[in-house]
């Protein structure tokens, strides 16, 4: 599944849009899902939860895709 989510600045935060996408629940859920290595940006597992994305990245977690758009 992918979903969409409209970048309201020039980037957003990896765990902020992984919060936003609906994918966890909280930000202590986002940071933890992160740190353990769950979570890849463009095909590459990323542990910084304050991981910039911009227009064309793809965030996956529990193969849900999150693609940011400008």
């Amino acid at each position: 599944m992918q979903q969409e989510i409209k970048l309201r600045e020039d980037f957003i935060k990896l765990g902020q849009a992984i919060k936003a996408a609906g994918l966890v629940e909280s930000g202590v859920d986002a940071k933890n899902v992160i740190l353990d290595g769950l979570v890849k940006v463009n095909g590459a597992v990323e542990y910084q939860r304050g991981k910039k994305l911009y227009d064309g990245d793809i965030a996956e977690y529990q193969g849900n895709q999150i693609k940011i758009i400008k």
